[in-house]
């Protein structure tokens, strides 16, 4: 019978990290590993460092994994942020030759996305919710009536004559030391356009300037209800695991 225990690994470009997850409360039930990424951001490498959290934790059951990319039934079909060699690689099958373990792989924000519809921000909220992470670059999620609609990768929108999360990330913030104001002009331009596009209910902002919200909501000006989102640095392995635990790996 599947467990309630589920090991979320959060696979980014800096870090990959995990922890067990109990499904029914979405809490951590330890502290997170971490290992830093392998330079270059190539398959076998990383591969193997996912490998090596999973030993950590002496883990045998359900993986979750959350990946930067494009995911369809477990294959990899972008490269944006990692090595180009990753596309068409199936993940979950290279995990059980490794590890033994069942799992499952979905997009990095969509998993941060799950968490904080399932256990934060966006918990039983109907209608049309996006999630945006902003960090590195911009993640995007959208859901309605609490349903996925996976991939949407919508920091790759063109805005000003580039990607959207080349414009206004927060690593675009600092990268060019922009005050508060000036990066959430650039913001509020990004969220008009989601907007335009999608007209949500709810837009909730996660990744790691959702810590400062308190410096820029108030420059922003749209018609979503806009609210920090609660889970954090923890939402990315959180969500895997609850979409490890939907699919039954």
């Amino acid at each position: 019978m599947f467990g309630k225990k589920v090991l979320g690994i959060d696979v980014g470009g800096s870090g990959i990290k995990g922890a067990p997850v109990d499904i029914s409360s979405g809490r951590m039930l330890t502290e997170r590993y971490r290992i830093p990424t392998p330079a270059g951001a190539k398959p076998d490498e990383m591969i193997e460092v996912i490998g090596q959290v999973i030993k950590y934790f002496n883990w045998r059951g359900p993986v979750g994994l959350g990946f930067p990319a494009a995911i369809r039934d477990g294959t990899v079909l972008t490269a944006a942020n990692i090595h180009k060699n990753w596309i068409g690689v199936h993940l979950p099958s290279e995990i059980k030759k490794l590890t033994g373990n069942n799992s499952s792989l979905i997009n990095d924000a969509d998993a941060a996305g799950l968490a904080e519809m399932n256990f934060g921000a966006g918990r039983e909220k109907p209608g049309t919710v996006m999630v945006i992470t902003v960090g590195t670059g911009l993640g995007t999620a959208l859901f309605y009536n609490g349903a996925l609609v996976p991939n949407t990768e919508l920091g790759h929108l063109e805005m000003q004559g580039k990607e959207a999360e080349h414009f206004a990330s927060d690593f675009i913030r600092k990268k060019d030391e922009l005050d508060w104001p000036t990066w959430a002009g650039r913001f509020n331009e990004y969220l008009s356009v989601l907007e335009k596009l999608f007209w949500p209910r709810m837009i909730i902002i996660g990744g790691g300037v959702s810590k400062k919200h308190e410096k820029f909501f108030q420059f922003l000006n749209v018609g979503a209800e806009l609210v920090p989102a609660q889970l954090r640095n923890e939402a990315g392995i959180i969500g895997a695991a609850v979409w490890a635990h939907h699919l039954r790996v």
